[in-house]
């Protein structure tokens, strides 16, 4: 249960100052902060969901050939700058075990049934549940699509901007939660998503400043580079909460008895 005042904190492709993002290692430190969930990004490479954020190569894997174009076993064969390879979904959801949540993020096309098989696959073959689960994407049709393919696993409405209904895009979704750009996020939004019943959790937030200003328009929660800045954040939260509750009690019993 998340305590009041705090922040839901999502380690965003891991922890990605100890090991390349989105690989299992960035995972592994990540379960080690004991975050409440970890974010991913993945495409579908020839028929295979693979852990990665670039549409191109070149950033982290010399090239610049499209995701897409590869053949998926010779993209994982290349290693990344620290030393791990690009992860399958499956490998992924395997390590999370079920220590957080995960929130699976669709970056290219015709992803949403892939992944509704390989948690169906998962899910049958170890027990995890499917409430542990988040899909997220800009793409709100592969989002409807999942909706149709897997109802039982929540979604994500991916916004970079504020549309001119605000959440009201998330109901033929019958999305769980609002994920809001940081850039553009506003009370007024993340009031809209409230009312409609969804959670609202902001990207990417890595500055102390930034987490007092979304936890005040009422945020839940965060994707953040900086998991143990948003820890210290959660705990002094806590400790001002449980004061508050103190003096609060001592104030009822103070007078004659």
């Amino acid at each position: 249960m998340q305590t009041p005042g705090t922040l839901f904190c999502f380690a965003h492709r891991g922890i990605r100052q100890r090991a390349s993002e989105n690989t299992l290692q960035a995972i592994e430190h990540a379960l080690e902060y004991d975050v409440d969930g970890v974010e991913i990004d993945i495409w579908n490479v020839r028929g295979q969901l693979l852990v990665k954020h670039d549409r191109r190569l070149g950033r982290l894997i010399a090239g610049s050939e499209l995701l897409t174009d590869l053949c998926p076993d010779a993209l994982r064969e290349k290693l990344l700058p620290c030393g791990g390879r690009v992860p399958t979904l499956r490998e992924v959801l395997e390590t999370v075990g079920n220590n957080c949540q995960l929130n699976i993020e669709i970056k290219g096309p015709n992803c949403a049934a892939l992944v509704a098989q390989e948690l169906e696959s998962y899910v049958r073959d170890t027990g995890a549940c499917f409430e542990q689960y988040l899909v997220s994407s800009f793409d709100h049709r592969q989002l409807y699509e999942s909706l149709q393919l897997l109802p039982e696993v929540r979604r994500g409405v991916l916004l970079a901007g504020i549309p001119l209904e605000l959440a009201a895009c998330a109901e033929p979704l019958k999305a769980y939660s609002m994920h809001l750009s940081l850039d553009f996020v506003n009370a007024e939004l993340i009031a809209d998503a409230r009312r409609r019943g969804l959670r609202n959790y902001v990207f990417t937030v890595n500055n102390i400043d930034d987490l007092h200003l979304v936890a005040a328009m009422g945020a839940d929660g965060v994707f953040t580079d900086e998991p143990q800045l948003v820890m210290d954040y959660n705990e002094a939260k806590t400790a001002e909460m449980l004061f508050l509750d103190q003096d609060g009690q001592d104030t009822h019993t103070v007078g004659p008895l």
